[in-house]
């Protein structure tokens, strides 16, 4: 039964409308809605700029917390949300239902979703991502009843009364419904849908991991390569890259690895962070952005619909332009005026790495522009009925900061130590307003893994000792001494995307000499190799070896000092989760 079962026979059920009807309830009820200059649609400013994973609770009895990785709430206080938002729902008298499934094929779960007219765009941008019925089930299943496991419910205009920023995401995973009361981006309904299936495909023995996959034709045979990210991390780039005689694009956000090398798939199109995007740079995206069928969300557009991708600070002019937009995005309205009458400038409230002080936010536009469009917009996109078993498994640190030392490309001498690297997912932080620094740890099936964190590693480590012949890999994305302006004073470098290309094409046609990295254990490129002479003419040996980095800057007491660090809060984080003891052995020398 699903959740409608359960409302006012009055309610008014939009079923399954079209991308153009989606498009026209859009632009009449869905807040700071525009068109931009190529017809796509964009919410120029949602309030909330990313996922929220305080406002998320998985509805279980008291002392059941440690079953869980989000926090948990009661289910007498859910039961009164979710009241509420029901009182909401009928109330508004219309609900939008899309009916579709993550992925295809026998693996294929099936998913409703409702919303309010108010989210209209959340539904035109998740009817792009989901497998129709037809796909999946073949033609004249809309004429059939629908039976879905998952059930989503999302009313963005529905505040959540007593709860910390009157949102409230409601995780049921006996039911396997989510309710969502208040936020009003996007990623919270891609990431409930993908939150209840990653606890169903683990029950069934996979894993559900926040990666993208690629299928490359290499030497007249062809494999599938999975890249594990966070995001901010480079994961779509490196997807859509070409590697090999051709590189077909298959997932660029989330798959499901199962024994014996088996990968499904979840989503019919790519959800992308537009941050910097140019038509040089990742022309497949760009493409894929820039077309009718697109849906955008926090892009920044001038006043003639034209968008800029890049868009940092922005000037007092153009606040005042978009004055009610940013107010309908919960600005502080008495900031944003003084802003746009002069009286405080960006120099004094932006700090030299571009991060706005509380309360300014908005003078810099934010860093989490996202654009959804369909595979199909993509002409090289792989066979999503035909997916080769996975031959490569890749992890991606973005590095950053004085003590930034990954290597370039490392790999993975034994499924334990991959493991244990999948379960730290280090990187740098990255968020919306690009105000959060520093390092994060968050394995690589978060924000989606609903249960204990310390399992995921078990089921990793289960699953690819049943792909014997599997190379991973983990690929520094970001920096070696320092950030961007430390490479702009010379004194750090930065790992560039053609870099990151070379190291791959290097590693997929095994021409590579690795030697063992005496700090940590795992494979480096052999610097020294007369066999790896064209690799780093192509990438600086300091960043495939960035012990070499600072030995040349005579900063090696900071390096040994990042080396002890890093083993003794990898052991902590590590055993804190209760990681078997053979993967933080293999992971942790010391």
């Amino acid at each position: 039964m699903t959740a409608s079962a359960t409302w006012n026979r009055t309610i008014e059920i939009i079923a399954n409308p079209s991308q153009d009807e989606l498009r026209a309830l859009a632009l009449e009820h869905t807040p700071a809605m525009r068109e931009t200059d190529y017809g796509a649609l964009n919410k120029v400013a949602s309030y909330n700029k990313n996922r929220v994973a305080g406002y998320t609770y998985v509805i279980a009895p008291p002392g059941n917390e440690k079953k869980y990785s989000a926090k948990t709430i009661a289910p007498e206080k859910a039961a009164e949300l979710i009241a509420h938002q029901q009182r909401y729902i009928e109330q508004a008298g219309r609900l939008i239902r899309v009916d579709g499934y993550l992925g295809v094929g026998p693996r294929a779960v099936g998913a409703q979703w409702f919303y309010t007219i108010e989210g209209a765009n959340i539904a035109g941008m998740q009817s792009v991502l989901a497998f129709s019925r037809e796909t999946v089930e073949g033609p004249g299943a809309a004429d059939k009843p629908f039976e879905a496991p998952l059930t989503i419910v999302y009313t963005p205009g529905c505040d959540a009364p007593g709860m910390p920023g009157g949102q409230a995401i409601l995780v049921d995973l006996e039911k396997f419904h989510t309710y969502i009361l208040g936020p009003d981006y996007f990623g919270e309904s891609k990431k409930s849908a993908l939150r209840m299936l990653n606890d169903l495909q683990y029950r069934r023995g996979g894993l559900v991991m926040h990666a993208g996959a690629k299928v490359i034709d290499l030497g007249g045979k062809k494999l599938t390569m999975a890249i594990m990210g966070l995001s901010g991390t480079g994961k779509t780039t490196t997807t859509f890259a070409k590697h090999g005689e051709g590189t077909h694009p298959l997932q660029d956000d989330m798959i499901t690895l199962w024994p014996n090398g088996e990968l499904s798939i979840t989503e019919n199109g790519c959800f992308a962070k537009t941050i910097g995007l140019t038509p040089e740079t990742e022309p497949e995206i760009y493409r894929g952005s820039t077309q009718r069928s697109a849906w955008l969300e926090n892009v920044y557009q001038d006043a003639q619909g034209k968008v800029d991708f890049s868009k940092g600070v922005i000037t007092p002019e153009e606040a005042a332009a978009h004055r009610e937009i940013l107010i309908s995005s919960r600005v502080n309205a008495e900031n944003l005026d003084a802003y746009i009458a002069g009286k405080v400038s960006a120099e004094e409230v932006v700090d030299a790495h571009g991060i706005p002080k509380d309360g300014w936010d908005f003078v810099v536009w934010t860093q989490n522009g996202r654009s959804i469009f369909p595979l199909s917009a993509i002409p090289n996109a792989a066979d999503l009925h035909d997916v080769p078993p996975v031959a490569s498994i890749g992890i991606l640190n973005r590095d950053e900061g004085p003590d930034a030392a990954t290597p370039g490309i490392v790999r993975f001498t034994s499924a334990e130590q991959a493991s244990g690297y999948f379960m730290l997912g280090e990187t740098s932080k990255t968020s919306a307003a690009g105000k959060e620094r520093g390092k994060t740890r968050s394995p690589f099936t978060q924000p989606f893994f609903p249960l204990a964190a310390g399992l995921q590693a078990s089921r990793f480590d289960e699953i690819v000792r049943t792909i014997p012949s599997v190379s991973m890999w983990m690929m520094n994305t970001g920096y070696i001494g320092g950030d961007d302006l430390d490479v702009k004073k010379g004194s750090a470098l930065k790992v560039k995307i053609r870099h990151s290309s070379a190291m791959l094409e290097a590693l997929l046609r095994d021409r590579v000499k690795w030697t063992i990295d005496k700090d940590f254990g795992y494979e480096v490129v052999d610097v020294d190799a007369p066999e790896n002479k064209a690799l780093v003419e192509a990438v600086p040996a300091e960043v495939l070896q960035p012990r070499r980095f600072f030995e040349k800057a005579g900063r090696m007491d900071e390096y040994k000092a990042w080396v002890d660090r890093m083993h003794k809060e990898r052991r902590e984080y590590l055993e804190k989760h209760d990681v078997d003891p053979e993967i933080v052995k293999a992971t942790c020398l010391w």
